[in-house]
């Protein structure tokens, strides 16, 4: 297959694909569709084009995967993505809330040189403001198994080491909490009829919802 010159576009599906892909061997049309915030027929068409480049495995009705080219490609623009994340937050002050849409605006206008520069100046980091981990520039990324709030045992003090980015509202709100990444948390109690917590966050009691607590993810103290 010719080599393929990427473009948002292009960047913008493979990226998706990867995000949504995890262990699952396939990612159906309509997820990327509903993630992509993009009509089904025009999902179908631009796979076929991935597909003939060599960029994405497409069968109808059984979903699409990355080729081991389409993951490169893929894994080079999280890694940008996630340098920028990374960037807006130590140099120019953004809050975990505010960088995901300047990050994708970024992430496309980024060369090699301007990569390597940016993650030198911010010490090569290994995740970005939300805890995910930042791709190597060889596409090596760091295996996480992150266990969500919810399965935390009451009486134990768990740290932060992720939490979810897809709603910019739950960020702002967790800040509001007081709960960022390395936070301790000490879980008192799980209410059994519906999943909530009663948390000690610094000084402090909180009741959480079992949704809320399934964006946060911890590791043990």
């Amino acid at each position: 297959m010719p080599p393929v010159a990427p473009n948002r576009s292009t960047e913008d599906y493979l990226k998706t694909i990867c995000l949504l892909q995890h262990d699952k061997a396939r990612v159906s049309t309509s997820a990327l569709a509903s993630h992509l915030q993009v009509a089904d027929p025009s999902i179908t068409d631009m796979l076929k084009k991935l597909s003939r480049r060599g960029l994405v495995r497409y069968e109808r009705y059984r979903g699409v995967e990355l080729t081991h080219a389409g993951k490169r490609l893929a894994l080079k623009i999280v890694r940008r993505h996630r340098l920028w994340e990374m960037f807006l937050v130590q140099f120019l002050g953004f809050s975990w809330d505010q960088i995901h849409q300047e990050a994708e605006r970024l992430e496309h206008a980024t060369s090699d040189l301007l990569e390597r520069k940016l993650d030198e100046a911010l010490g090569f980091p290994a995740v970005d403001p939300h805890g995910d981990p930042i791709p190597t520039v060889d596409g090596t990324v760091r295996d996480t198994t992150p266990t969500p709030l919810g399965e935390s045992q009451p009486g134990s003090v768990v740290i932060v080491s992720r939490v979810s980015d897809a709603d910019p509202r739950i960020l702002k709100y967790l800040t509001d909490l007081g709960i960022g990444l390395r936070k301790k948390i000490r879980v008192w109690e799980t209410i059994p009829f519906d999943g909530s917590l009663r948390v000690q966050i610094g000084t402090r009691e909180r009741f959480l919802s079992a949704k809320l607590a399934q964006h946060i993810f911890v590791e043990t103290s």
